[in-house]
């Protein structure tokens, strides 16, 4: 599993930065837009329904609050920690933005660390990290090298699972189909504003096209695709 490399200098001065972006909230508040609406992932048994119409929620072009880098400054979260804050307030900050750039959709994000973050080194510690609603947990381990009194601490942040955002998986279907000529009539089930999935699990939900050569007999037909999350994106597969 990928893990992201971080320092923080212990005594580095923090600026406070009042602007727009990404800022903590509510862990239980949801996002609106024009993407989808949030909703109850089915049961594992459930099956794909029959291809034969558009699903619930037709995909006609990119979502416009996805953002193509993950350096966008709509991603950061402000303010940063104040000048003199612990070091588990620092980390809580730097999660929140490490979960924002992975997902690359804006949206409201708070960080606990229950038992905050032993400066100690190899200590590992757990926080939580919540995203429009979706709780994803994190390892936070100490570099081994860790001296007490050290001016800078490097820590490894491990993410456990990932975040299926709906407006992601609208975007990413769109931009996976929008050449092809012989595929038209994208949409998707009314998928959860955001939901934490374990990566690369099938997550019960989909999406579907109309393929000009699918069917039977090769003359037309739905084609029905499964949905999973990876680190950094969303990945389809097709149902058959």
């Amino acid at each position: 599993m990928r893990i992201s490399k971080n320092l923080i200098g212990l005594a580095a001065v923090g600026i406070l930065v009042a602007g727009c972006g990404s800022s903590s909230g509510d862990d239980s508040a949801r996002s609106t837009g024009s993407a989808g609406s949030a909703g109850q992932a089915p049961s594992e048994e459930a099956k794909a329904p029959e291809p034969g119409a558009d699903l619930a929620v037709p995909v006609t072009g990119p979502q416009a609050d996805v953002v193509a880098s993950s350096s966008d400054p709509k991603l950061k979260v402000l303010p940063k920690p104040a000048n003199g804050a612990s070091f588990t307030e620092k980390v809580e900050h730097k999660l929140q933005e490490d979960l924002l750039r992975r997902l690359k959709v804006p949206g409201k994000t708070s960080a606990n660390c229950p038992d905050g973050v032993t400066q100690k080194a190899s200590a590992v510690s757990i926080c939580n990290v919540t995203y429009e609603g979706a709780t994803v947990p994190y390892e936070i381990e100490i570099s081994e090298k860790y001296k007490p009194g050290s001016f800078l601490t490097f820590y490894n942040s491990t993410p456990k699972q990932s975040v299926l955002v709906a407006k992601a998986a609208y975007d990413r279907l769109w931009a996976s189909y929008k050449g092809r000529t012989d595929i038209s009539k994208l949409s998707c089930d009314e998928l959860p504003v955001a939901k934490a999935v374990d990566e690369e699990t099938e997550t019960g939900f989909h999406c579907q096209y109309w393929g000009e050569h699918a069917g039977d007999e090769g003359n037309g037909g739905f084609v029905k695709v499964g949905i999973k999350v990876n680190r950094h994106n969303v990945d389809f597969f097709e149902v058959r």
